[in-house]
């Protein structure tokens, strides 16, 4: 299986809420005192177009082998993809938006 570097995102409340209606309040885990994560797979190909769009964002090679640093609003839009096609498999058709929209 090929090696996946997930986009992290914190759910608050509302966002479990949320997550709870899509049918995918399951996938968030507790990570420290309460608050959850939401981890968002990306693959190789993947990673390296979003570090490219988002020149701000970097790759946690040493640790969590995660993409951090994502602006707010960045992560946002992910979730909110998340919610809409009750899946996390959504990053492909958040590069296709960006791309468009540049």
């Amino acid at each position: 299986m090929a090696e996946t570097y997930p986009i992290n995102i914190w759910i608050n409340e509302e966002r479990y809420e949320k997550l709870q209606q899509a049918g995918l309040a399951h996938m968030a885990k507790e990570k420290m005192a309460g608050l959850k994560v939401l981890a968002v797979p990306t693959n190789e190909e993947q990673k390296d177009k979003i570090l490219k769009l988002f020149p701000m964002a970097k790759f946690d090679s040493a640790t969590t082998k995660s993409i951090e640093l994502l602006p707010r609003e960045v992560k946002d839009k992910i979730f909110d993809l998340i919610i809409q096609k009750k899946t996390v498999d959504v990053i492909d058709d958040f590069i296709k938006t960006v791309e468009e929209q540049k």
